[in-house]
This record gives C-alpha cells, structure tokens and sequence, in this order.
C-alpha cells in the first residue's frame, strides 16, 4: 500500500473571482424575495380565513366567495410554484458563477425580478396574470448557458 503525506483532513481550498461577491449576493437576495413570498401567503390567509395545514382553499373557506377562493389559490399557488423551481435556481446560479460570476449573477437577478413580476401578476387572481414574470425564462437560459458551459470546459480540460 502506498503511503500519503497529505493531511486526510487538510480543508480544500478554492480560489473565486472576487466577481463571485455578486453572485453570493444574488443568491442571499433570493431568500429574502422567498420570505417576501411566504409572509404573502401568510397575510393571504388570515385575510382570507384559511387555516393551516391546509394548502389550498376551497368552497369551506373565504366564506364561500369563489373570488377569493380562486385569489387565495392564486397567491398560495405562486409561492409553490416558485419553490419547485428554487433549487434548481440556486445549483445553477451558484455553479454558473464558478467560471461566469458576472453573467450569473446578472441572469439570477433577472429571474428574481421574473419571479416577483409573475407573484404579483399570478396574485391578482387571475392565473393568466402569471405570465408577466415571463422574463424569468430569460434568466434561466443565462444560467444554463453558464453552467454547459462550464461542464464543456471542465471535460475539455481532461485532454
């Protein structure tokens, strides 16, 4: 067995382009745009008499008005819209800044201006609404760009 004068517990270290500031502050704006998001769903209830752990309302709640039956869902279903797609959100933005710090984090910053656009649109209660955060896609084809890019160059390298 060959023997290994390296540390097993040594930390790895990484050098970031100091640009990558941007993309840790585009990443920390995005929680606080998700909290934005939940307080939403968390006003919308009281307003509208839906108790948790219900998600959605129904004929039940909101004094049976189906106006603000349809607006409560709206709101509670634009938040969870956005949490399915958070996670991708963040892997993308914060591996895409490893090489491309700028255009991550100007590509995340456009889906979160997209996300608050289609939260707000989708919270008038008209699901049609939802699309004024349409430029999210946008900010997504940035990041994804990034991120091919950044695993093309990864596996080139390897010649």
């Amino acid at each position: 067995a060959a023997s290994s004068t390296q540390d097993p517990h040594a930390m790895v270290k990484i050098l970031l382009d100091p640009d990558y500031g941007f993309v840790v502050a585009v990443a920390t704006a995005s929680v606080f745009e998700y909290m934005w998001m939940g307080m939403r769903v968390g006003r919308a209830r009281k307003l509208y008499g839906v108790q948790l752990p219900k998600l959605y309302a129904d004929s039940s709640d909101c004094g049976g008005s189906t106006k603000d039956i349809v607006t409560f869902n709206c709101i509670q279903r634009a938040h969870q819209a956005s949490l399915e797609i958070y996670p991708q959100f963040l892997a993308l933005t914060l591996v895409g800044g490893l090489l491309h710090p700028r255009i991550a984090a100007a590509s995340g910053f456009i889906v979160l201006v997209g996300r608050a656009l289609f939260v707000i649109g989708y919270s008038t209660g008209d699901p049609n609404n939802r699309h004024w955060g349409v430029v999210d896609h946008l900010g997504l084809l940035g990041l994804l760009g990034a991120n091919l890019h950044l695993a093309y160059s990864l596996i080139a390298a390897r010649r």
